[in-house]
């Protein structure tokens, strides 16, 4: 408690951040990337955190992440977003078999397909 943020590791920081999000008891939590920086095994720690927040608090949650590991493991459905419009909705059960050209490029991180970057000059 008497600590500055800086004197924190990454993780320590990412599960205050977390203790502030619920403690007004709120109806929605909003994750943005909460497992960038972190290590695999960091990583699973604030996983297995969100989803018993989420469980004990009753809150709906919703995160935005590029980390398809922790997507899959604590989503219970996921939307992938391209160009400002939802381009695959599912279960987290079915991102791995989708079929989707946008989706399997992504999760499989290959540069052909139809998600082109711009190349500037």
């Amino acid at each position: 408690g008497e600590l500055f943020p800086e004197d924190l590791s990454a993780g320590m920081q990412k599960r205050v951040g977390l203790a502030r999000a619920i403690a007004t008891d709120p109806e929605i939590i909003f994750f943005d990337e909460p497992t960038t920086g972190l290590d695999p095994v960091m990583a699973d720690v604030i996983n297995k955190l969100i989803m018993h927040v989420n469980q004990e608090v009753g809150a709906t949650a919703l995160t935005i992440t590029h980390d398809m590991a922790s997507a899959k493991q604590i989503g219970d459905r996921i939307a992938m977003l391209f160009n400002g419009r939802i381009v695959w909705f599912g279960p987290s059960s079915e991102v791995d078999n989708s079929k989707n050209e946008y989706l399997d490029q992504f999760i499989h991180g290959r540069t052909t397909g139809p998600i082109e970057m711009a190349v500037r000059a």
